[in-house]
Order: structure tokens, then C-alpha cells, then sequence
């Protein structure tokens, strides 16, 4: 089966079209090697690829006939993905979090005024006042 293909049938990539595109930026290798989307995989083949800033380390288990269920992807395939990359994860959408809440919009004056403030106490002057 195609890597395009069975990375689609394996629920990783919402559409073929964007594993397509992944192969195309060489986020995807096989068996160490650069992928392109017609690249034949077999089973006991391990599958590197990039998504969601972190890479995914997988091992195919079997080749699907078509889309399978998410109940049923475990099947196909093996993740060997490290546990400590879903914690960066994790922290990289907690940092994002932390400096501002989504929604809030853009900084009001009195925002900006706080924010300029803080840079002066710890040393940083503002570009403005040079």
C-alpha cells in the first residue's frame, strides 16, 4: 500500500491531499529514507513522520484494506513515538496559554502601559524611548 494511503487509512492525516503535502516538505520517511507518496510500505516497516510539532515514530503492523475505525487503528500499527515529546507538547500549549487567554483580543493601553512597566523593572527599556 502507499504511505500516502496508509497514512490516511490509519487516521493520522484527515485527507490524502495532506499527506501529499507532508511527503512533498519530506516530513515522512520509511525505514530512514526520504518518502515520497507513492513509496511502497510493508509491514514491519517503521513509518518517522512530522505532525503537530512533534515527530511521530510508528511501526506497521498490518496493511489495511480501506479506513478503518479509530477503535481499530491499533491493528495496523504500533506507536513508537517517545512519551516525553506528548509532554513537550503538552507544555508548548501551556506556555501559549500563560502569556495571554485566547479571545481576550489585543493589548488595551492600559495593557501595554502594564507591559512597559514591567520591562523597566526588570532592565528593559522599551524602543520607544530611545
Amino acid at each position: 500500500m502507499r504511505i500516502d494511503k496508509y497514512l490516511w487509512c490509519v487516521r493520522y492525516y484527515k485527507t490524502r491531499n495532506m499527506v501529499t503535502e507532508a511527503c512533498k516538505k519530506n516530513h515522512v520517511t520509511v525505514n530512514g529514507q526520504v518518502a515520497k507518496p507513492s513509496k511502497e510500505v510493508f509491514p514491519t516497516d517503521k513509518v518517522t513522520f512530522r505532525k503537530d510539532q512533534i515527530t511521530q515514530i510508528i511501526t506497521v503492523l498490518d496493511v489495511p484494506e480501506n479506513r478503518v475505525a479509530a477503535k481499530l487503528v491499533d491493528m495496523y500499527r504500533r506507536n513508537d513515538t517517545p512519551a516525553e515529546t506528548y509532554q513537550h507538547l503538552e507544555l508548548l500549549k501551556l506556555s501559549k496559554e500563560h502569556y495571554r487567554k485566547n479571545g481576550t483580543g489585543r493589548p488595551t493601553k492600559k495593557d501595554r502601559r502594564d507591559i512597559d512597566e514591567f520591562g523597566n523593572e526588570i532592565g528593559i527599556e522599551s524602543q520607544e524611548n530611545e
